[in-house]
C-alpha cells in the first residue's frame, strides 16, 4: 500500500502498464536531476537551517537540520529520531525567506567577502563547481584581468571567474 498521495493518482498509476510506469520514472529521474531544480532548492538553503522534507517510507513530511550540502543530495539530522537522511534535494520542501513566511527575520551574520584577484597566484590548487554542480579541481595557469585560467589536468581548462574559486588544501 502506497501512503502519501492523491487517491485519484494513485488510482490512475495502479492501472498503468509496468512499461508506462517505466517510462514516467525515466521521465522523472531525468526531470529531478536537472540543475535548476537542485538550484531552486539550495539556493535559500544553508548549513544549520531547519527544513522539511518527505520521508518516502511513510510519506509524510518531517523536520531536520541541515548538515552537509553535497552536489546531488543533501544530508539532514532528523531530531526527533536523531536519524541521518541522505537524501536527493528533490525530496526537500524548498526553503523560503523568513520575510515570506511571516516570521521575523534573524540577523545573519555578515557574508564573508567574495574572492577576488589579488586572493589568488598562478600554480595554486583551486575548486569551482561547473555548470552541471559537478566541482572540478585544477591549478591555475593564469590569472586574467576578471577571470583565472584553470587546468583541470584532464586535458581541459575553463576560465572562471575570482568569485566562483575556492583555494584547496593537500593535507
Amino acid at each position: 500500500m502506497i501512503h502519501g498521495g492523491d487517491p485519484k493518482l494513485l488510482d490512475a498509476l495502479g492501472r498503468a502498464s509496468s512499461l508506462e510506469l517505466f517510462q514516467l520514472q525515466s521521465i522523472i529521474e531525468r526531470m529531478l536531476a536537472d540543475p535548476r531544480r537542485i538550484i531552486a532548492v539550495r539556493v535559500n538553503m544553508h548549513l544549520g537551517q531547519t527544513v522539511r522534507f518527505l520521508d518516502w517510507r511513510e510519506g509524510q513530511m518531517r523536520s531536520a537540520k541541515v548538515v552537509e550540502m553535497r552536489d546531488a543530495q543533501v544530508v539532514l539530522h532528523e531530531l526527533a529520531s536523531r536519524r541521518e537522511w541522505k537524501l536527493p534535494y528533490a525530496a526537500v520542501e524548498p526553503p523560503t525567506t523568513r520575510a515570506a513566511t511571516g516570521q521575523p527575520e534573524a540577523v545573519e551574520p555578515p557574508a564573508m567577502p567574495l574572492p577576488q584577484r589579488g586572493d589568488f597566484r598562478c600554480g595554486e590548487k583551486v575548486a569551482f563547481e561547473d555548470r552541471h554542480l559537478t566541482t572540478q579541481v585544477g591549478t591555475i595557469i593564469r590569472i586574467n584581468q576578471r577571470t583565472a585560467t584553470i587546468d583541470t589536468g584532464n586535458g581541459h581548462t575553463w576560465r572562471v571567474g575570482f568569485a566562483l574559486l575556492r583555494h584547496v588544501v593537500d593535507i
